[in-house]
């Protein structure tokens, strides 16, 4: 199953989502469902983007829209934030495919292009303070497709013919480029402020399906039940991830009965 399927099947049960907030999706008919999918974590911190888009509004409000440039600093807000971020100085590079920002690391660190996720204990084990190119999902609730290439500056610095590998890297609009900072900065303080007792709550429910790590829910079902048991998710009133292989997430600050049904209708596998 991919995500146009995923969503299609959506709104044959529910209608058109009218409003999103937090971890939930309100649709036309009425229905409140829970979102475990999250936009592949782009609204990991909830669906109505806060801060973000206020400053996305503002920026559009004032027109700079065009293709000129709109910020003096040798160095972007979002470059600075991603380096606050993972713990070192780092040169960004945006794309619009996945494939294209690995690929883009691998040519030039073969061996140490890592993906970043936020409450991730795999992000122990690499260092991601070390680890010389990573690739992280911004937490900005956008449909369209961006990733963040980001590289160590020193390594760069001492071969700066390595940047010549680089290809299909794209220029983001500088509205959009101004809430993708935001949100950078707003997943930095996420990070202080949720905990292991966030998700755990979940577990009763959730761990006959998948295995927990931090937020994120690898499933248990064979891959080969997978859309099955999506389906029969969506009956519950729950959207998770189309993806086998790309986790859900656990939904921070839903009261737990959002998993009744599940509880009272258990998926057999």
């Amino acid at each position: 199953m991919n995500k146009s399927e995923l969503f299609t099947e959506l709104y044959k049960r529910y209608g058109a989502v009218t409003r999103a907030r937090g971890c939930f999706l309100y649709t036309k008919k009425g229905v409140r469902v829970t979102d475990l999918y999250q936009e592949a974590g782009r609204a990991i911190l909830g669906w109505e983007g806060g801060s973000a888009f206020t400053l996305f509004k503002n920026v559009l409000s004032r027109g700079q829209t065009g293709s000129f440039i709109c910020e003096e600093a040798p160095v972007s807000r979002l470059q600075k934030a991603v380096s606050e971020l993972l713990a070192g100085d780092r040169i960004i590079f945006c794309f619009s495919s996945h494939k294209d920002a690995f690929e883009a690391g691998l040519s030039l660190f073969p061996d140490e292009t890592s993906f970043y996720r936020p409450w991730n204990a795999q992000n122990e084990k690499i260092k991601i303070n070390r680890q010389a190119a990573l690739i992280l999902t911004p937490p900005l609730p956008w449909a369209e497709n961006i990733f963040i290439l980001a590289l160590d500056t020193k390594r760069i610095e001492e071969n700066p013919d390595k940047l010549l590998f680089i290809r299909n890297a794209i220029k983001l609009p500088f509205a959009l480029e101004v809430a993708m900072t935001r949100s950078i900065y707003n997943l930095i303080k996420a990070l202080q402020e949720r905990q292991e007792k966030d998700w755990f709550i979940y577990d009763p429910v959730l761990t006959k399906y998948w295995n927990r790590e931090g937020p994120y829910l690898f499933p248990k079902v064979p891959k080969d039940n997978y859309t099955d048991f999506a389906l029969h998710c969506l009956d519950c009133g729950i959207v998770i991830s189309p993806d086998y292989n790309q986790p859900s997430i656990v939904p921070f600050g839903a009261d737990r009965g959002v998993f009744t049904k599940l509880k009272n209708s258990p998926f057999e596998y």
